[in-house]
């Protein structure tokens, strides 16, 4: 009876460890400081792969763009997707299709100063892409006769998801469920050890 319990109690408890994505996933380190102040530098973060026609707005994903940033991956958000209008016209302030956008993790210039403005259509199948340290981003403002400084979609190599927390709970039962397989097993050997023998007939 143990035996079963503990197998299930185990088993159980690696199904959701495994939910909760603990494993088996990529993780990277953050190199620089261009998505201050949601990510810094030497944090760690998990990275899943993703569709194209999966990626959304305000997603950050890793990219490595060919002749650019010295072929290293980049860290950066997706503002605009292909045929969107993002433009600026403070520098500062940004706007997608007519409608400003609210972008509360942004870090601003301490002093005050604003980029340049710029106007841009998304070409078809690429990305127009972001740092949250605006002041210190390379991202696509800087690429602009360049397709309109946008990506290709194709050059995603992941999105940076939430990280989820294994519950306490769930490396506790699959101790437990450890425990009393083996105890179980444990149980078994020693009843069949000492079980009573029949006297054999003479």
């Amino acid at each position: 009876m143990l035996v079963p319990l503990g197998l299930a109690l185990s088993l159980g408890a690696m199904g959701g460890i495994g939910a909760t994505g603990d494993l088996g996933r990529e993780r990277i380190t953050v190199a620089g400081d261009a998505m201050r102040p949601t990510y810094r530098p030497g944090e760690r973060l998990a990275v899943e792969r993703v569709d194209e026609g999966d990626i959304r707005r305000g997603d950050v994903v890793l990219v490595t763009v060919p002749d650019r940033y010295g072929d290293a991956p980049a860290l950066q958000r997706v503002i605009g997707l292909g045929g969107d209008r993002v433009e600026s016209t403070d520098g500062t302030r940004v706007a997608v299709n007519g409608k400003e956008i609210d972008e509360p993790y942004v870090m601003r210039d301490e002093f005050g100063t604003t980029g340049a403005p710029y106007e841009v259509t998304v070409p078809d199948g690429r990305l127009f892409l972001l740092g949250d340290n605006r002041p210190n981003a390379n991202d696509s403002r800087y690429f602009l006769e360049e397709q309109s400084g946008s990506v290709a979609a194709s050059d995603v190599r992941g999105r940076v998801r939430a990280e989820r927390a294994v519950p306490l709970v769930l490396p506790a039962l699959g101790a437990s469920g450890a425990l009393l397989t083996l105890v179980g097993i444990g149980l078994g050997i020693w009843g069949y050890v000492t079980r009573p023998r029949s006297l054999a007939r003479w």
